[in-house]
């Protein structure tokens, strides 16, 4: 997430102090992602030099909890560019459970089904942490009823993923060779979107 960005978005609403941005980011984003107000002086310090924020003193040094900060022109263009532009999703994410499945193939002695297994059991549960979250608090709360909605569809997206694992490995265990070498016999489909045979 960019943290720079966000404070752009929130001074773009008035001039604001510090602490106000740091109190402003954490409920405008539902309370889920809790900013160091350190984080938040470096990063206006930063946005200060760089010309897309001003404070009261102009002088940008020591930033304190008494100086308030306005955006700039740079500073507003610098926000409609971020917020147009779509972010870089052309590479997978590194993603622990994923990295671990994959490593796990090769591990002596470990069911990888039951690895995929256990993360799911995790990953429901979460799921039904985050709804009940939902039902009891998100309703009033717009922000942090979108950061309920985005980790329910991240999990949802994540449990799909290790039901397809699970589905992909046990095909594979039934196309792995047999105790005498041989492949264990399994019809084949090997039909592609547009490749006629």
């Amino acid at each position: 997430m960019s943290v720079r960005h966000a404070l752009l978005a929130l001074l773009s609403e008035g001039p604001k102090y510090g602490l106000q941005l740091r109190q402003e980011f954490e409920t405008r984003t539902g309370d889920v992602w809790p900013l160091n107000v350190g984080q938040v002086y470096t990063t206006l310090q930063r946005l200060e030099r760089d010309g897309f924020v001003a404070s009261d003193d102009g002088d940008g040094d020591d930033a304190g909890p008494q100086k308030a900060f306005r955006i700039t022109p740079d500073g507003s263009d610098e926000l409609a560019t971020w917020l147009r532009t779509p972010p870089d999703m052309t590479s997978p994410p590194r993603d622990e459970l994923v990295m671990k499945v994959m490593v796990a193939i090769g591990v002596p002695g470990v069911d990888v089904r039951d690895v995929v297994q256990v993360h799911r059991r995790y990953a429901v549960e979460l799921m039904q942490q985050w709804t009940h979250l939902k039902e009891d608090a998100a309703e009033g709360d717009l922000g942090f009823a979108l950061a309920v909605d985005a980790e329910l569809f991240r999990l949802d997206g994540l449990i799909r993923w290790l039901d397809a694992a699970d589905g992909r490995l046990a095909r594979h265990a039934l196309e792995a060779p047999d105790a005498a070498g041989q492949p264990a016999a399994r019809p084949r489909v090997a039909r592609r979107i547009g490749v006629r045979r």
